[in-house]
């Protein structure tokens, strides 16, 4: 099995087939909209706009996994998005990306790229593992997703490139991306 094997629904009701993106460098991420990290949707908007026309697609998979933090519906979602980050590239519906419920894609790619730590030169690293540690334990646990928008880069052919931790600015991914751009 593959990522192109798998399917979502994006946020307005419609079936989106991964296999769309044959051929692209994908990034998939989990985004929330009360969380400290949300910001990283202008990153990942930047990203997108500089190098959609290239090949770049961007996936956003919201979800409310983590301390509440994504819990409006699908449409205050979208809007939310929109209107606060001018965010064009596609969502999907809320869904969940941790645990045994996680959606298939979050499931195949955890499973792919596991956990390797957060980011330690970003200034609230350690802060956050501590939070976690205390008060979502079971978070810790495994390789699943640790936190709000944690990121997955997929190269052309559909192989999991790199994992990056919610520590990780989506800036700092800009030369992966162009290395796999440059491959296609």
């Amino acid at each position: 099995m593959n990522i192109y094997d798998l399917t979502a629904t994006a946020i307005d009701g419609k079936h989106i087939p991964l296999s769309e993106y044959r051929g692209k460098a994908l990034v998939i991420v989990n985004t929330a909209s009360k969380c400290g990290f949300t910001p990283q949707y202008e990153s990942l908007e930047q990203l997108y706009k500089k190098y959609r026309d290239r090949g770049l697609e961007i996936l956003g998979f919201p979800s409310n996994d983590f301390a509440g933090q994504e819990p409006g519906s699908n449409q205050d979602v979208e809007s939310f998005c929109k209107m606060n980050y001018g965010v064009s590239f596609k969502l999907t519906e809320k869904t969940s990306v941790r645990g045994p419920q996680a959606h298939k894609v979050f499931a195949f790619l955890t499973k792919e790229k596991p956990f390797k730590g957060f980011n330690a030169n970003h200034p609230i690293a350690s802060l956050l593992e501590s939070n976690l540690r205390t008060n979502f334990p079971h978070f810790m646990e495994g390789d699943s997703v640790k936190w709000n928008f944690t990121k997955f880069l997929i190269a052309p052919d559909g192989t999991v490139y790199e994992r990056f931790e919610p520590t990780t600015d989506p800036m700092e991914m800009e030369a992966d991306i162009v290395k796999l751009l440059e491959k296609r």
